[in-house]
């Protein structure tokens, strides 16, 4: 499988991440070994999670999910084949992106998750309360500790990832090699108007998070009577119903029947065929999930296709 480079990191990954907001909520131990085990078979290698995973479930108090990859890792010997990534910042027990904050909580992130360092460490989202300098000053003194390989952000608007790019190359910094917005073929407006164009310029590799609007692009939701399908999803995939979203699974029905191939798996691969992107995030509650989308990886859809799945979705 041809990996991409992560911004001008020494990082390459495969162009499906797995999302591992799932491990430890919807998905248990035992089956997360099978899923990732299945993951790495199958080729790819870009794991992401973060320290607050699963903090909003009943019963649990964060750091589930890095815990669960943690207990995999010692288990299946997987260390060196795959890309470990995750985040600071959104949880109450670390809050924000003070440089006594993170360096507390990556220590608890590389115990949870048994390893010595972290490929990619990001902020979660933006902590405006911080100056910019603070938070990369201390990443990179993870970095040159070799705690951390190369940093990333989550959530940041344009002017705020251009100020810390411009921050890290001023001071001599370690800069953000990498970006997680939401995108996928519902909600495009956020990141294609300034984000994009910015991390292609600045060669910032995306990794695009709710790629498959949180199953609604898989075409298992389709009126107010298949929302009951999911507990978890539901209340969020209702916002997708419509005229622009009925108009959306259509295009993807044509363009899969075309391609002999599932709607989850075009939508996948249309974000993943988009300027700047290195991978889609997705995730999975069982193998035969994970088969399906995997193969959105070596689906090639044409200039056509491409188009008619952005006329559709076009607001």
């Amino acid at each position: 499988m041809k990996l991409r480079q992560l911004g001008r990191s020494p990082l390459h990954v495969a162009p499906l991440a797995f999302g591992g907001n799932v491990f430890g909520w919807s998905v248990d131990e035992p089956r997360s070994f099978d899923l990732l085990d299945a993951f790495v078979d199958h080729g790819f290698n870009l794991i992401d999670t973060a320290d607050v995973y699963e903090a909003w479930v009943p019963g649990n108090e964060g750091g589930e999910s890095e815990t669960i990859i943690g207990n995999w890792l010692a288990r299946s010997g997987k260390r060196d084949r795959v890309v470990i990534a995750t985040k600071v910042g959104k949880w109450a027990r670390y809050p924000g992106l003070s440089p006594t904050n993170i360096r507390e909580a990556v220590e608890d992130s590389l115990r949870r998750l048994r390893t010595d360092r972290i490929d990619l460490y990001q902020s979660h989202e933006d902590d405006p309360k911080v100056p910019l300098e603070e938070t990369l000053r201390a990443f990179d003194d993870l970095v040159t500790a070799g705690k951390v390989r190369v940093v990333g952000a989550s959530n940041y608007a344009s002017t705020r990832l251009q100020d810390a790019l411009d921050t890290s190359a001023a001071k001599g910094l370690a800069r953000y090699e990498s970006m997680q917005p939401e995108y996928n073929l519902m909600d495009r407006k956020g990141f294609e108007e300034a984000l994009q164009p910015l991390c292609v310029k600045e060669q910032v590799g995306v990794i695009s998070y709710y790629s498959l609007a949180s199953g609604f692009l898989s075409g298992k939701y389709r009126s107010e009577a298949d929302l009951g399908k999911s507990k978890a999803r539901g209340g969020r995939v209702k916002s997708y119903l419509g005229e622009r979203g009925s108009r959306v699974l259509a295009a993807l029905d044509q363009v899969a029947e075309a391609q002999h191939a599932t709607p989850a798996q075009v939508a996948l691969a249309w974000v993943m065929a988009q300027p700047a992107i290195a991978a889609a995030i997705a995730s999975a509650t069982s193998v035969e999930q994970l088969d399906d989308i995997a193969k959105a990886a070596s689906l090639v859809l044409t200039a056509e296709e491409l188009a008619t799945l952005k006329a559709a979705s076009d607001s």
